[in-house]
């Protein structure tokens, strides 16, 4: 018969092979749960109204992660409070990476316009992708004498106070690029906040304001039409939606890099392999062509980029919308 110090030996053997094959198979069993992702519903908070840009940009990328995945998406629109209402909710969403914010621009210029927002747009989401992107232009109205920034800025100069500036809203990128042309070339100009860009696109148009700075894809069909004259872009370089229109910087106005954004993010804490699962499903649908089609159609120019290509995005756009909000005394009222 075996000894106490035999069947004690074998005990130990026993338990050591079986610890040793439950370590086994953990890593095996965390990486068939990362493959599983998503195995539940995935819910796109769209922070504004339904049929806008946005909502109709979150259900293309929808349909097109459900082929993908096999999971339902559901598209969320949580407007209010500008942006924040269904910012604030993604930012406490749980951290598994089932909930997603289809947001804008208006994501780094809220905060330094509204110091209790409730959270901070960088630190408290997981950047996934920067999904399209898209401009403002100064555009005058047909009457108006002016065609090329030079002659506009010399006529306003000549004639101060006599025209104001439309923007599509207090705090929006026109406002914001509005004072910041003001400061730049020196000009007396006030600001008519409109409630949003429909109503100033048709004002433009006939001639109760001069001068606006509006969003391309408002802009752009009375453009087309002669019924606005584009005058300068905002962005680094021209826009791929309007290339015959020159920036602000050819002219020599530094400060209007900063284009407009559309991105996807999620709460900060969600696994970065869900995230990037999330961010290569982004750049692969929009370059689809029909994708890629319909987007250009709704004036906006796919980018599809990398989380950590987005992060740097916020952050450098953080710095520069707030700086200029804080140089250009702008408040809202």
């Amino acid at each position: 018969m075996p000894t106490i110090a035999l069947r004690r030996r074998r005990t130990c053997f026993l338990l050591c092979a079986m610890h040793a094959t439950v370590l086994l198979a953990l890593p095996a069993a965390h990486a068939q749960e990362a493959e599983r992702y998503p195995s539940k519903p995935l819910t796109i908070v769209v922070p504004s109204v339904a049929g806008n840009v946005n909502d109709a940009v979150a259900r293309l990328l929808g349909q097109e992660l459900t082929r993908a995945w096999g999971q339902p998406v559901i598209v969320d629109n949580k407007p209010g409070a500008g942006t924040t209402t269904g910012t604030r909710f993604v930012a406490q969403a749980p951290k598994d990476g089932y909930t997603a914010l289809l947001t804008f621009t208006a994501h780094v210029q809220n905060p330094p316009l509204f110091p209790n927002i409730g959270y901070d747009p960088v630190k408290d989401f997981t950047a996934v992708s920067e999904v399209a992107a898209s401009s403002t232009i100064l555009a005058v109205s047909p009457d108006f004498p002016a065609r090329t920034l030079p002659e506009l800025v010399k006529l306003v100069k000549a004639n101060p106070g006599k025209y104001p500036y439309g923007s599509y809203g207090m705090g929006t990128t026109g406002h914001i690029l509005g004072e910041l042309f003001k400061r730049e070339a020196g000009l007396e100009m006030q600001h008519v906040p409109y409630k949003g860009g429909a109503p100033l696109a048709t004002d433009l148009a006939a001639g109760h304001v001069k001068i606006g700075l509006i969003a391309v894809g408002t802009a752009k069909p009375l453009l087309q039409s002669g019924k606005l004259i584009p005058v300068a872009m905002a962005g680094a370089q021209r826009s791929a939606l309007l290339p015959d229109v020159p920036t602000f910087l050819e002219s020599g106005y530094k400060g209007f890099e900063p284009d407009a954004w559309m991105g996807l993010l999620m709460p900060a804490g969600v696994p970065p392999e869900r995230a990037a699962a999330l961010s290569k499903e982004v750049a692969r649908i929009v370059r689809l062509p029909e994708i890629d089609k319909r987007m250009r159609e709704l004036n906006l120019v796919p980018i599809g980029n990398t989380p950590q290509e987005f992060d740097a995005v916020l952050r450098g756009d953080l710095d520069k919308w707030s700086r200029f909000v804080r140089e250009l005394d702008i408040k809202i009222e």
